[in-house]
């Protein structure tokens, strides 16, 4: 292994990601070089301080099935680190709808024959469901039905990124809930799960004064330790040598470059202004880079005359007559975000593309028409509208487009070949992962370099390193959260295995043709033919019964067909019932995990 002390990191970029490996860095006292174009750290993740009111850009909730990642949030807080509970609403077509959705809040906003409509519809596509699920239309048509997707979905998905649905790569759908599956369903109908589904979650942690916070602290603990965090230097070029990055060197405030020599590089900016930066970079990559493409957005921070507003931590808005996407109640996250209790702090986040008319709108217009779309929805009066500020965040969502899959395997085939260089985060990545997705890319890139492991970062939030938490086993052994749900698969499948109705049917019916057949036996061996009035009785049921040995076996015969009957039938129902015992109940769970689809920070 290298001697640590020669090693010289040089970090792109002070986001979640960014910081997380710095920080892990010093842990193996490494001093690392962080570079970033802001005058604040945290990325999307920062706090933005405006006289004494603190606004979270994208509203960040603290969960995670990582033991690393929340240890680094608990170390760095401490008692700094709040729980919450959540609560987050739908407003459509004047009403407020709970999200997920409640059925009889939902019945009763949309009307009984909407409701109608959208069951109608549900088994439809379930009957006849696209053949292929390409697009994020597909997928959730195919689990809902296209009214649904078309009240509750469409409208809001197209406002966040700005282009068809039918142009969404279901990919992105898929991993936003691919937590749940039917297997984790059909668990829950027997056993309680020990952890929760990540979209299913009603609570969540939380730094007083937002997430921006944590990385401060982070920052000031990296430097304590000998690191380096360079604010306002954004990288302007990136040299390499064959298949090794040389030197970074970043823009000094118009006093010319800074040149930043390492052994090792971590990026967690944009994939595409990476490759954009490079020399030398092969054409074909450069133009692939080009096609990646990004959503932007800009919140309009309000501060508002009034004390309580609405108990929601944010709301969805999928009004079509309105432009805003989602408003944040900072007060309902912490206290602490809201200097004067008096008052109230509000976010409308409006999702955007950089030079669009949106993003070009003078400040003033901003928070004019922010204003207005507040009191076009009936959360305040935009008299009592005291103040406000406006904050744009460029590239803050990798966009699922039609093609960029095709154009970032261009860019990854490229960038895995540089020996000394490695790409975390999700613009890193292009990846929309979570926080603490980006903060395990961080810490597995950090473990790569210092151990020399051999991490595929790519796959994070797609295979078992995310997934599976370990735990200690009977015999002391670490074995992870996925065998143990084998087991109890494997368990289950014991207990509540199908019944093959055949054989049931036929074991049904040969007990009972053999029971009616002995016990006739039995009476005439013991009291003569016909010497039972009472079994006698049965050729009121069985045609052709009587109480002898031949009587014995046409009741043998009809009691096995008619057993064989009832066996078969039961067998099939309980197979169904347990089918559809599951089928719901994955169903209910995939809707509370569509919150995912809506989720955007």
């Amino acid at each position: 292994m290298t001697d640590q002390r020669e090693r010289k990191i040089v970090i792109l970029g002070a986001g979640p990601a960014g910081l997380t490996a710095a920080y892990e860095l010093t842990r193996q006292n490494i001093r690392p070089v962080v570079v970033e174009q802001d005058n604040i750290v945290g990325g999307l993740a920062r706090t933005e301080n405006y006289k004494g009111y603190y606004f979270d850009m994208g509203g960040h909730r603290f969960f995670t099935k990582s033991q690393q990642v929340n240890a680094l949030w608990q170390e760095i807080l401490g008692d700094d680190f709040i729980h919450r509970p959540r609560l987050s609403r739908i407003y459509y077509r004047d009403r407020f709808f709970f999200y997920p959705l409640k059925s009889l809040n939902a019945l009763a906003g949309l009307g009984i024959w909407q409701s109608i409509l959208i069951t109608l519809s549900f088994i439809k596509w379930q009957i006849f469901p696209y053949p292929q699920e390409d697009t994020f239309e597909q997928w959730v048509t195919n689990r809902f039905g296209k009214r649904l997707y078309e009240i509750f979905f469409k409208t809001y998905t197209e406002k966040v990124w700005g282009i068809p649905c039918s142009e969404i790569k279901a990919e992105w759908a898929a991993q936003r809930i691919k937590d749940l599956s039917f297997k984790t369903a059909l668990i829950s109908m027997f056993v309680k799960p020990k952890n929760s589904i990540k979209s299913l979650i009603e609570e969540f942690d939380y730094p007083r004064q937002g997430p921006g916070m944590l990385w401060t602290r982070a920052k000031v603990e990296i430097e304590k330790r000998g690191g380096t965090v360079y604010l306002n230097s954004p990288v302007t070029r990136i040299h390499r040598t064959g298949n090794c990055i040389d030197w970074v060197a970043t823009a000094q405030n118009g006093s010319g470059e800074k040149i930043h020599h390492g052994t090792d590089f971590i990026s967690s900016i944009p994939i595409s202004d990476f490759i954009k930066r490079l020399d030398p970079v092969p054409p074909e990559v450069l133009e692939a880079a080009s096609k990646l493409n990004y959503r932007d957005f800009l919140t309009v921070c309000l501060i508002i005359n009034q004390p309580n507003l609405f108990p929601d931590n944010w709301i969805y808005v999928h009004s079509p007559e309105v432009r805003v996407g989602r408003i944040q109640n900072f007060k309902n996250w912490s206290q602490d975000m809201v200097p004067d209790p008096a008052m109230t702090s509000l976010g409308l986040e409006y999702f955007c593309t950089e030079g669009d008319d949106l993003w070009n709108m003078p400040d003033t217009e901003l928070i004019e028409l922010a204003k207005k779309e507040l009191n076009r929805i009936h959360l305040a009066n935009a008299g009592d509208v005291v103040d406000g500020y406006v904050y744009r965040v460029p590239k803050a969502y990798p966009i699922y487009d039609s093609d960029y899959y095709d154009y970032l395997q261009v860019v990854r085939s490229f960038v895995d070949q540089l020996e000394n260089f490695q790409t975390v985060g999700r613009n890193g990545l292009h990846r929309y992962n979570n926080q603490d997705h980006s903060m395990l890319t961080a810490m597995l890139a950090v473990r790569n370099i210092v151990f020399g492991e051999k991490h595929n970062l790519w796959n994070v939030n797609a295979d078992q390193e995310y997934h599976e938490e370990f735990r200690p086993a009977d015999n002391g052994e670490l074995r992870s959260d996925g065998v143990l749900e084998e087991e109890m698969i494997e368990n289950l499948t014991v207990v509540f295995q199908r019944l093959d109705p055949i054989a049931f049917g036929f074991s049904t019916g040969t007990i009972a043709g053999f029971f009616i057949f002995f016990t006739t036996l039995i009476m005439v061996l013991v009291n003569g033919p016909y010497s039972s009035p009472h079994l006698q009785l049965l050729a009121n049921f069985i045609p052709g019964y009587t109480v002898s040995i031949g009587g014995g076996i046409v009741g043998m015969l009809f009691l096995f067909f008619l057993g064989f009957f009832f066996g078969w039938a039961a067998g099939y129902l309980r197979n169904l019932a347990v089918f559809l015992s599951a089928w719901f109940i994955y169903r209910n769970a995939e809707l509370h995990t569509m919150r995912g689809l809506l989720d955007i920070n």
